[in-house]
This record gives C-alpha cells, sequence and structure tokens, in this order.
C-alpha cells in the first residue's frame, strides 16, 4: 500500500479528521479476482467522491453496470502522485468537472474476502463542490455516463438497483453511501429531509 500514514496525516490536517466505519464482504470468485487486478503496484485503496452541485450528487456509470445502478465517482492516486492531485485527476477523468475537495468525510476500512482468500481496503471519502468543467466524461472507456441526482433519487431507485444487481461490489457502495449521506446531512453538505418541506 503506497499511501502512507503520512500521507493520511497531511490529508487530515488539510481536510478534517474522518469517521471510520469497517466493512465485511464475502464475494464470488470472479469479483474478488477483479478486485484483486485493480490491485496493481500494491494499490489497497480509492477515493471516492461525494461532488454536491446545488443540493444534487454526482453519480456516475460504468459499461457493466445494470440499469439504474449508479454511484459517486471514485479512483485510485497513482504511485507517486500527490493525494489530492489523484482525486482531483479521477474526478475530471470520471465526471467532467472540476472540484474542489471540501472535508474528510469518511475512512471505509473493508476486507473483502473469497474463501481463505483476503483484501484488506480502504475507501477515502470526500465532501467535494465542482468549480467548473461540463457534466461529461473524459474517461469514456471506464465511464459511460455521469449525471447529477437528488438525495432522493440516490437513496431509493438507484439504491434498490444496485442492491438487487447480485454485485458484491455494488452493495458496498450502496452501503457506503448509506454511511456518507446522514453525515453530508449533519456537517450541511446537504439539506436533510425536514428542510425540504
Amino acid at each position: 500500500m503506497y499511501i502512507t500514514a503520512e500521507v493520511i496525516l497531511d490529508v487530515e490536517s488539510r481536510f478534517g479528521k474522518p469517521a471510520e466505519i469497517d466493512f465485511n464482504y464475502e464475494m464470488s470468485e470472479q469479483e474478488f479476482d477483479m478486485v484483486r487486478a485493480s490491485q496493481k503496484h500494491g494499490r489497497a485503496h480509492d477515493v471516492t467522491l461525494f461532488i454536491i452541485d446545488n443540493g444534487k450528487i454526482i453519480v456516475i456509470k460504468k459499461p457493466m453496470y445494470p440499469a439504474s445502478a449508479y454511484r459517486p465517482p471514485s479512483g485510485g492516486v497513482a504511485p507517486g502522485e500527490p493525494f489530492v492531485d489523484g482525486a482531483l485527476r479521477e474526478a475530471y477523468e470520471e465526471t467532467g468537472l472540476v472540484v474542489s475537495l471540501e472535508r474528510y468525510i469518511l475512512r471505509a476500512r473493508v476486507k473483502f474476502s473469497h474463501g481463505d482468500r483476503m483484501i484488506d481496503w480502504t475507501s477515502h471519502v470526500f465532501a467535494a463542490v465542482p468549480t467548473g468543467g461540463e457534466l461529461e466524461p473524459i474517461d469514456t472507456h471506464e465511464i459511460v455516463e455521469a449525471r447529477s441526482i437528488n438525495v432522493q433519487e440516490l437513496m431509493g431507485r438507484i439504491r434498490r438497483a444496485l442492491l438487487s444487481s447480485g454485485s458484491t461490489g455494488l452493495r458496498y457502495r450502496s452501503d457506503l453511501t448509506d454511511a456518507v449521506i446522514p453525515k453530508l446531512i449533519e456537517q450541511g453538505f446537504l439539506a436533510g429531509p425536514s428542510d425540504q418541506l
């Protein structure tokens, strides 16, 4: 893992100390091998961005996702790349937006397993806001659509699509969103249900 404790301390000093949560998932062999294949250079992390634009959240769709399945963008910091630069690069590649990181919201430690094989993974989750660009994926090989949705759609129709997909990875993305949305509301990044009446 090439994101060191020193890097994380620097990120926390700039964007705040996040809440922490642990998840455990048993995966099919195919899904486990897909995660393993993403671990180039020993990668064991992603940076997930809840990009909030006028009270809506930016989500992306990958080519293999079922209908109605979207999730917030995420990606890896490259070896030797400054953490923030990597996060901003991934945001631009997946959404076409130039963003500003606002707050380090959540650090999710995840154990993905298949039988006796195990992968320790960390998702670093940030609130971000767009500062430029246009909502259109740049990396069209990996991302087929980026769109802006409201919280009700994310936690309703899209959540149901993720959970019914049969994909453990998409279930994790749904569970991660379930953990993040209340924190975004608590910290004033999104309006709560009572604020929308």
